[in-house]
């Protein structure tokens, strides 16, 4: 996956935990650790805004775009002749 989450940077700057983040959102431990770890399809707009509320950044700051091949190449365009 080229988007990349950057939130355990963000964590250590503001030197907050992962608990007291997902108290403050209002998720669970279980649900930020999955979206720290990548392992999350999406996130809601609302529980983005909500973690940049807290940690005072933008969403550009959580995510990151890194390319790379691609295993399946699902997301490359397909060529034209």
């Amino acid at each position: 996956m080229p988007i990349v989450v950057t939130l355990d940077l963000m964590l250590a700057r503001r030197k907050m935990r992962s608990k007291e983040l997902a108290e403050r959102v209002g998720i669970t431990e279980a649900n930020l650790s999955l979206l720290k770890s990548g392992k999350v399809k999406g996130v809601r707009f609302d529980t983005l805004a909500r973690i940049c509320r807290e940690l005072q950044c933008q969403p550009g700051e959580l995510l990151a775009y890194e390319p790379g091949p691609e295993a399946d190449g699902a997301d490359e365009p397909e060529a034209q002749d």
